[in-house]
């Protein structure tokens, strides 16, 4: 599954100005809330508390905040490039500047976990990351999460 089936173009946020942690989720649950037909207010709760459990930044400048929601029909992706980098509180210590939010539905067990594999593979390319880093509107940054190296990262 290429990361372009979980984000639309319209799901990408290309240049986010967020001051911190909590703001940068308040901001993509907004988003996401207009993607998925789905309540901005649940999302952003759903999200603080997958955040209480460890956080959801996985190192290289990257997060992947996550949740499942009753009712929602389909996985839905989103990409936020941050204007400039914040403290996610991440494993590795590193301020993220890269948030790929993922939401399942609550009984898509495999499907999400296989959606969370597949994004983090990505993430974890160097390349991949600089040159979603380096992209500074959301064609480009679609283009990226399109390319073949992106979709084939083991």
């Amino acid at each position: 599954m290429p990361l372009t089936d979980l984000v639309a173009l319209d799901a990408i946020i290309p240049a986010l100005k967020v001051n911190g942690k909590k703001q940068a989720l308040q901001e993509i649950a907004a988003k996401a809330a207009q993607i998925s037909g789905y309540s901005e207010k649940s999302i952003y709760e759903t999200l603080t508390q997958r955040e209480k459990l460890g956080s959801t930044g996985v190192g290289n400048g990257v997060a992947i905040p996550h949740g499942k929601l009753p009712k929602l029909d389909r996985l839905v992706g989103l990409f936020a490039r941050l204007e400039r980098p914040i403290d996610f509180e991440s494993l590795d210590g590193q301020q993220v500047s890269l948030i790929f939010l993922l939401l399942a539905p609550e009984g898509a067990g495999a499907d999400h976990l296989k959606a969370l594999a597949r994004i983090a593979r990505v993430l974890r390319d160097p390349d991949t990351v600089r040159k979603l880093k380096d992209s500074r509107d959301a064609e480009a940054i679609y283009a990226v999460l399109a390319l073949p190296a992106a979709n084939a990262a083991q």
